[in-house]
């Protein structure tokens, strides 16, 4: 592979975080297909990155759109190497009541959760073809229990608890998927890259930040290129170090009971 551009997928790569993760592996010899919602935030960073960045355009909130971003990277790609589900909604803004997506599911749930599930298993395939591989979740040690039957939060909810349900979801997903593909070359991972983060969500959210972007994509970049996490899958990271996420991510029952709200909300048999 010494002679192969790597190829990274960054999903929320207009802003924050996936950002300065596109601009670094760009700036380091890797093909990044940038993905954002707004078109021309897209066009810009793709033209800011230069020749060998590709932009794909995808409503997250869109279980539609989801597919249709997976089959394009799967048309166009001739293999992929790390997959960075970076994408979210934060908090929202305070007071601010309970939104659903384009499906009728959560909001929070549906772009943290659903879609990075929905798109990973869509190129699961390619980053196996691609092995070894990863896959970079970015999650968060904000995480707060909550029973799977009642993920669309329609009882009692609040943006802040809504975020942190999505994140435990995320982090549960991953202790699964790295099960699935410990065989297959692929590894998966999880962090929380810094504590609020100097980013638009965390501001837009009332809150002041006590990170920089800079922090939290070091800490990203590790789990991307780092050739000592070679074969190291289904961990939980805080910042540089290894951390544990909520006890309830590493409960089989919990999981199985998410598995299959999960496969029931993304339309699975």
């Amino acid at each position: 592979m010494a002679d192969v551009m790597p190829v990274v997928l960054i999903t929320g790569a207009t802003s924050g975080l996936g950002r300065y993760l596109a601009g670094e592996l760009a700036g380091s010899g890797w093909q990044v297909l940038a993905h954002g919602r707004d078109p021309r935030r897209v066009a810009d960073l793709t033209a800011e990155l230069g020749g060998s960045a590709r932009g794909y355009v995808a409503d997250l909130a869109s279980l539609g759109g989801v597919r249709e971003l997976a089959a394009q990277v799967q048309a166009e790609a001739p293999r992929l190497d790390v997959l960075v589900n970076n994408a979210a909604l934060g908090f929202g803004a305070p007071g601010e009541g309970r939104q659903v997506s384009a499906d009728g599911h959560e909001l929070r749930f549906a772009v943290n959760y659903l879609a990075q599930v929905l798109l990973t298993r869509q190129l699961v395939p390619l980053l196996s073809a691609s092995a070894p591989a990863r896959i970079v979740n970015v999650g968060s040690l904000g995480q707060v229990p909550f029973v799977p039957e009642e993920a669309e939060f329609e009882a009692g909810y609040n943006g802040v608890d809504a975020y942190r349900r999505s994140k435990l979801a995320l982090a549960a997903f991953t202790f699964d998927l790295a099960d699935e593909l410990a065989a297959a070359g692929v590894t998966v991972n999880c962090l929380h890259p810094a504590t609020f983060m100097d980013t638009g969500m965390v501001r837009l959210g009332g809150i002041t930040p006590v990170s920089t972007v800079e922090q939290g994509g070091e800490a990203t970049m590790r789990l991307i290129t780092d050739p000592a996490l070679d074969g190291v899958t289904g961990q939980f990271f805080d910042g540089l170090k290894t951390a544990r996420a909520l006890p309830q991510a590493y409960d089989r029952e919990f999981r199985a009971q998410l598995r299959e709200v999960t496969d029931r909300m993304l339309g699975a048999a």
